[in-house]
Order: C-alpha cells, then sequence, then structure tokens
C-alpha cells in the first residue's frame, strides 16, 4: 500500500509534468521569434549601403543629408586623394588630392542610390569645376565617387541633371575610393553648441555654420540654379 507521501510525490510529479507541457509551446514561441528578430536585425544591418559624395564644404553636405528619410548616418571626411590618413590642414592647404567629402550610410529600401545622387545634384552647383561657391581650391571640387555598380546610375542621374539644367555639369563620376573621416571637430558641426572663436566674437558652432553658410551664398546658388527641385535651400 501507497503510503500519503507517495501519493502527495506522485501528485507533484503529476502537476509538474502539466505545467512543463504548458509552458514548453510558450519557451519554444519566444526563442522562435528571438531567432527571427536576430535574423532580421542581422539581415537588415547587411543591407545597408554607402554612397560618397564630394559637395564643398562638407559641414554643409552633411548638414543637408542627415534630414533625408533612409539615411541612417552621415560622415564628413575626406576622398580621392594620395596621402593616406590626411588631416585637415594638410587638405585645404593642398596638393593632397583629396576632396572634402561626407560617407552617407543609408537603407535602400527606404532610399534608393538613384534618389541620393539626384539630391545631391540638385544642392550643389555642378557647373563650378574649380570649387564650390565662396570656398575655392581642389579641395571643395565636386564629384561622386561611385562603385562599379553604382557608376552607371550615376551617370545617367546627371545625364538628366544637365538635361532639366540646360547647363553642362563638370561634377565627374570618379572609381569608389578609400575615405578617412576627419576628426571630431568637424562631425556634426552645424549642431553642435561648443563655442569656438570667430570675427564675430564667440559663437557656438551651430551659429558659426549659419552665419558662414549664409555668407559664402550656398542657398542662394543653389535656388539660382534649381529652383523649386532645390531640395535643402534654407537647411
Amino acid at each position: 500500500m501507497k503510503r500519503p507521501e507517495q501519493y502527495a510525490y506522485a501528485s507533484k510529479e503529476t502537476v509538474m509534468q502539466t505545467v512543463l507541457d504548458q509552458v514548453k509551446p510558450v519557451i519554444l514561441a519566444a526563442a522562435i521569434a528571438l531567432g527571427l528578430s536576430v535574423h532580421c536585425t542581422q539581415a537588415g544591418a547587411a543591407e545597408q549601403q554607402t554612397a560618397l559624395f564630394a559637395g564643398g564644404c562638407f559641414w554643409c553636405v552633411e548638414a543637408d543629408f542627415e534630414g533625408v528619410d533612409g539615411v541612417t548616418e552621415v560622415v564628413s571626411g575626406f576622398a580621392g586623394g594620395m596621402v593616406e590618413d590626411p588631416t585637415y590642414k594638410q587638405v585645404v592647404n593642398g596638393g593632397t588630392g583629396h576632396y572634402e567629402a561626407v560617407e552617407i550610410t543609408y537603407d535602400p529600401s527606404r532610399v534608393t542610390y538613384a534618389e541620393l545622387v539626384d539630391l545631391f545634384l540638385r544642392s550643389v552647383d555642378p557647373t563650378d569645376a574649380g570649387g564650390q561657391f565662396c570656398d575655392r581650391g581642389e579641395s571643395y571640387r565636386t564629384a561622386i565617387f561611385a562603385a562599379p555598380d553604382q557608376a552607371g546610375v550615376a551617370n545617367a542621374a546627371i545625364a538628366a541633371a544637365q538635361a532639366e539644367l540646360g547647363q553642362q555639369i563638370v561634377t565627374p563620376v570618379l572609381p569608389a575610393s578609400a575615405f578617412y573621416p576627419a576628426d571630431d571637430y568637424h562631425q556634426d558641426y552645424y549642431k553642435k553648441q561648443d563655442l569656438i572663436l570667430t570675427r564675430f566674437g564667440p559663437r557656438s558652432k551651430e551659429k558659426a555654420y549659419k552665419l558662414y553658410r549664409a555668407a559664402c551664398g550656398r542657398d542662394e546658388r543653389v535656388r539660382e540654379l534649381w529652383g523649386n527641385a532645390a531640395p535643402f535651400v534654407g537647411g
């Protein structure tokens, strides 16, 4: 004959088994959901692509493109030159062959490379081979640095923009180049609040940027060229 504690033990075992039978599907479903989430996150990360544009002052190009839907990051830096990892001073002094450029990371399911090129061309003066606006010299020239699968898209966009503008576009499509990020001083310059000394006295970088952009005539010239097609005028 079974003792009372044996009945109790058997009863606990039965209860535990019942609980496990009920919990197993929940645990399995949670594991599957977690696995799918990780897979989707990894797949999403793998889908990120980059575009590399030189459009004069990289502060301005970065400011313009950081607000574009589908763009996840914009980094200011240098591309197209002969010196490895140049400093800002080296580039602006000339002789390195570098352009001030931005590397744009984007989600192609939300914005395409062709759309980014269209926005870029209409945010600069692509008829000027000597620089951009008040900034003159080789480091301020415009260019599109394109991977082999991007070059055809970029050239087609230039042809369409040239037909729309009715003027020759001199912005070249160049082979993809090593990109060297500028130092932190230049990243997100247009919205930083730390003070710098300007000819107008101490100003935040944000304020100094706005004064510079207005004085340089960037928006005025882009508006003159592109009219309502200019996407970032006043940015």
